[in-house]
């Protein structure tokens, strides 16, 4: 995806599934894990659509010799989705309070105001939120529990639905929306480098991910290039 009429074109696109629909982000801390993780790799292999997130992404697709297209991640796209969906049913699955409730009134009051919502936090069994989507059918899911646990439970949700919704694996969305996490200034987004930003914010849980990933996504992604064209 290039443009962005291309990327409006796919917004209506998801805005009208006949089926469930999983939509799924791949980064570079996606790749590392489906590396070490069987069951991750099938539920993401298994997503209907998966779309690029991330400037690590975009360097794998030129080593590649690829088109890298439009980066697409999810903290952005979501919100556009939620007014896609206006005036239909959305459920927010994932977080904890008292995010999960900040979040679901952002949404109705800036994105989708016509719209009933529901939610449930992000730490039942996945076959509650199966329940739930049964009983109150949204078109819109957003898992906001994040890798790999939302991929495996949007896998799950589609095996079982039977009505048209759209399956969301939405990271960290719902914490920014309920403002859990704040967001990068929008230069440092620009030029790819939010994860910096959440690094200074969180360098515990997030030092294996970016300072120790970061490098070996890189060498696994020079590794493929190099394979590919021998």
């Amino acid at each position: 995806m290039q443009t962005t009429t291309q990327e409006q074109q796919l917004l209506a696109r998801l805005g009208q599934p006949d089926g469930p629909f999983v939509l799924a982000f791949a980064n570079a801390h996606a790749m590392n894990s489906l590396a070490n993780s069987a069951p991750f790799f099938e539920a993401l292999r298994s997503a209907d659509m998966v779309l690029r997130d991330g400037s690590g992404m975009a360097t794998l697709f030129k080593l590649l010799r690829l088109q890298p297209g439009l980066n697409l991640n999810g903290t952005d796209l979501i919100p556009q989705l939620l007014r896609q969906f206006d005036g239909r049913c959305i459920a927010f699955y994932g977080t904890e309070e008292p995010y999960l409730q900040r979040a679901l009134q952002l949404g109705a009051r800036e994105f989708a105001p016509n719209s009933r919502f529901v939610s449930a936090h992000g730490f039942h069994d996945t076959g509650v939120y199966a329940g739930l989507a049964l009983l109150h059918q949204p078109a819109l899911i957003v898992l906001g529990m994040g890798m790999p646990r939302q991929e495996e439970v949007a896998a799950a949700l589609r095996s079982v639905l039977t009505f048209p919704c759209l399956i969301v694996c939405g990271g960290a969305i719902i914490d920014f929306l309920g403002g859990k996490t704040p967001r990068a200034p929008v230069w440092m987004r620009r030029k790819g480098l939010e994860w910096v930003f959440r690094l200074a914010l969180e360098p515990r849980r997030l030092f294996q991910r970016y300072v120790i990933g970061n490098p070996l996504f890189l060498t696994r992604a020079l590794r493929l290039a190099s394979v590919r064209r021998a």
